[in-house]
């Protein structure tokens, strides 16, 4: 397969609800699709980060110019180019991951449809379906928040996670469990929020019975988040920290985590996401698939990793409507709960024109033959 032409495709999609972390609040999906055609197909990706370096390092001007100063070059010199190829090709450039991914993602798609074969049956899964959650930011009230819960639980999502930050933590989990009861599957997100100072305070979760609380302390500290596993009966589930299947395993075994979250941009893509989850699910760790906000050209490809057989916990796959009044793809439907993995070939789904180029804000080659 050999690279033809590389291009960026800037879009801003404004999203049904704003969207509030400890990071800040998201009104609008903006960032980059990554179009790649070769010789034999055309292949898309999503990158996950946003304009701004708030979640982490990378952001959409700079992906942009790594892409195309150094990561496409790299790629494009080997001539014949694979996916496998991508990640030995651009390891000598340091980190990264999110734009590494991008591109990683692109060829697959391409290579994939060249054989007719879908991403899932690719990775490996499982299933033809996966299990939706549910991702509720944070709110102004706790009436608002019950609202927002009660209207998910009716469009049938399985599980709900809560983000939550210092001040907006016990009292917004107390209130769900005393409105919804203790059976449902109910998770917390920190994004990082708190220190090992705030364990004390951390532990009156554990009277909730949730499934887990993610990401709770500062990032990359494992030897932080051991020590506050060792205090907490929650479980401790690891995201930002997790970059490869190395760290997942190291932090397994020094006892960081007891679930892991893995999103695929943030580990540099689907081949090295497999390997976090065969880490995972080597050691008995639950695995589950988190998400950024994605459009279908993300949340697709993310659907066939969440149906490999290690990921047994719902992950934030949740239908295009949760974000979207209108998507740049055919959207994803929630039924019964579930999403559908995608069956066709690559990732299985791809931008409609008419709606890509509304929600188009420039397009510009990083490359052509």
């Amino acid at each position: 397969m050999k690279l033809e032409r590389v291009e960026i495709v800037h879009v801003a999609i404004p999203l049904v609800t704003p969207f509030r972390t400890s990071f800040g609040t998201m009104t609008t999906k903006d960032t980059f699709l990554l179009h790649v055609v070769t010789d034999s197909a055309e292949g898309w990706s999503e990158f996950a980060a946003d304009p701004e370096p708030l979640y982490c390092s990378e952001f959409v001007a700079g992906a942009e110019i790594v892409l195309r100063d150094f990561l496409v070059p790299r790629v494009a010199a080997l001539g014949e180019v694979t996916a496998a190829a991508v990640a030995p090709a651009v390891a000598k450039i340091k980190g990264h991951e999110l734009a590494k991914a991008a591109l990683e993602t692109a060829l697959l798609d391409a290579e994939l449809r060249t054989y007719g074969m879908p991403l899932a049956v690719y990775l490996g899964a499982v299933r033809d379906r996966v299990p939706a959650g549910v991702s509720v930011g944070i709110k102004n009230s706790v009436p608002e928040l019950l609202d927002d819960v009660e209207r998910y639980l009716a469009e049938g999502y399985v599980r709900i996670k809560l983000k939550i930050e210092p001040g907006w933590d016990v009292e917004p989990v107390r209130a769900v469990r005393d409105r919804f009861g203790d059976a449902l599957p109910l998770q917390v997100d920190a994004n990082t929020a708190y220190t090992l100072a705030d364990a004390e305070h951390l532990r009156r979760l554990d009277d909730f019975g949730l499934l887990l609380i993610e990401e709770p302390l500062e990032e990359n500290n494992l030897h932080a988040h051991a020590q506050l596993q060792q205090r907490l009966r929650t479980p401790v589930c690891l995201d930002e920290s997790l970059h490869h299947a190395s760290d997942t395993a190291a932090a397994i075994a020094m006892g960081a985590c007891r679930v892991v979250n893995v999103k695929p941009a943030r580990v540099g893509g689907y081949l090295e996401a497999r390997r976090v989850h065969d880490v995972a699910h080597a050691h008995g760790v639950p695995v589950w698939c988190g998400g950024m906000l994605e459009t279908g050209i993300g949340r697709a490809p993310n659907l066939a990793l969440a149906a490999l057989p290690g990921f047994t916990l719902p992950g934030d796959t949740s239908a295009s409507a949760r974000y979207f009044a209108e998507d740049i793809t055919e959207p994803f439907v929630l039924q019964d709960g579930h999403l559908p993995v995608p069956t066709a070939p690559g990732i299985g789904i791809e931008p409609l024109p008419e709606a890509l180029r509304r929600f188009t804000l420039g397009r510009r080659d990083l490359y052509a033959a």
